[in-house]
């Protein structure tokens, strides 16, 4: 038996614990915000639909949860990985003849940030890397450094609408690539990728025999000229993990609802893969089981016209946007096709004293209380994120405000 020479407390953090961190909140949390500031603050950076009041669930949703709750039927424990009635909705709702799929297909989680951290651990080991696109949404980053997995980063490019280059991204590919990340719509991007583009990224994969984990989690939010193809729809070799939820696209990201669709032809998945999902979604206990409940109701019953509402709200929002931030010397907005963000680039050489997106960030805040997240945040330097969900009121002050601070600090 071990012996104990402990003499004092010294208790340490992990080094999972260590690892941990979110790099947004790292670098937003320097960003200074004045309360006794004489103009109200403004935010630009939460991507949260909820947060002004403006894009609200349905009202069918907020009744079919009612229903549910008043049933005394969902108060206790669900199966961790979902109800069958939940996973059987899910897959009406998401299969399609070139891409089906059953209950048995489907693992519900906490969110869509459960959904990937799931999809992570079952395929990656320590030591391994992952694919992941650059800009991109910074809890890729979080998931790979804590479970020790490298993250190879995917240049995306501005002129192309943000289009994968694929020529990088292949010489990117080893024996020890665990999985390629794609994310579309795109989080900060604001793009949505041509079905020529998708069947290029799944030619990729498909050579070097790597799955692809597809975060679809802003599906049909696209505008007018542009369509959501889902990855899975559009190949028979490359098995995918699709994942996606509530959050986005009936606008309830507090339902913390997400889905895991295991869209795989070929069984190269096959059962140790789907028993891994499985056990890593019993590790804790399962999503909000009064929402499951509701979710036959929520996503076969909620009506067109909110869906379109929805799109409408978001378009001219962005014709808002890139009208106003295109009139601002020293600021390029790159024009979003879906999803709800915008990024934009800055021209350092035009300004006098802006060092990064960082400090145009810091300085943009403290000066006029508008808080827009800078492109370090999503490994994209000389770029800031605009969220673009605010009341076209808000956003119109917030554009005035930004080009007043753009000719004080211009040369």
């Amino acid at each position: 038996m071990a012996g104990n020479n402990r003499t004092a407390w010294n208790v340490r953090s992990s080094n999972v614990a260590k690892r941990a961190h979110n790099p947004i909140r790292q670098i937003v949390d320097k960003l200074k915000v004045d309360p006794q500031a004489q103009k109200s603050f403004i935010s630009l950076s939460v991507g949260d639909p909820t947060v002004f009041g403006n894009f609200n669930v349905d009202q069918t949703a907020n009744d079919a949860v009612t229903k549910q709750l008043n049933t005394f039927k969902h108060n206790g424990y669900s199966p961790a990985h979902g109800t069958v009635e939940a996973r059987d909705a899910i897959a009406r709702k998401f299969s399609v003849p070139e891409a089906p799929i059953n209950a048995n297909d489907i693992i519900l989680t906490n969110g869509c940030s459960g959904a990937l951290e799931i999809c992570f651990s079952v395929l990656c080991n320590p030591g391994q890397n992952i694919l992941l696109p650059r800009p991109g949404f910074s809890l890729y980053r979080s998931l790979a450094e804590v479970k020790e997995v490298e993250g190879r980063y995917y240049n995306l490019v501005p002129e192309k609408n943000w289009q994968v280059d694929l020529e990088q991204m292949e010489s990117l590919i080893d024996n020890n690539t665990a999985a390629i990340l794609v994310n579309n719509p795109s989080n900060p991007c604001g793009s949505v990728y041509p079905r020529e583009h998708l069947e290029a990224i799944l030619a990729v994969a498909a050579k070097h025999h790597v799955p692809i984990i597809a975060d679809e989690i802003y599906c049909d939010l696209v505008f007018k000229g542009n369509t959501f193809y889902s990855m899975a729809s559009l190949t028979q070799d490359v098995p995918i993990l699709s994942v996606g939820g509530l959050a986005k696209k009936w606008l309830v990201p507090g339902w913390r609802i997400g889905w895991i669709l295991i869209q795989d032809r070929h069984d190269v998945f096959n059962k140790e893969i789907r028993e891994g999902l499985l056990n890593l979604s019993q590790v804790i206990l399962g999503p909000n089981s009064v929402v499951q409940g509701a979710l036959d109701d929520i996503l076969h019953n909620t009506p067109q016209s909110f869906y379109d509402e929805t799109i409408k709200q978001l378009e001219h929002n962005t014709n808002l946007s890139l009208e106003a931030v295109s009139k601002i010397d020293g600021l390029k907005p790159v024009t979003p096709q879906g999803a709800m963000y915008m990024m934009v680039g800055i021209d350092l050489e035009k300004f006098k004293d802006i060092e990064s997106d960082v400090d145009f960030s810091s300085k943009l805040v403290a000066e006029e209380n508008v808080l827009c997240l800078p492109g370090e945040c999503f490994d994209y330097p000389n770029f800031i994120r605009i969220v673009i969900t605010p009341p076209a009121g808000a956003l119109t002050e917030a554009y005035e405000r930004i080009a007043q601070f753009c000719a004080r600090h211009r040369k």
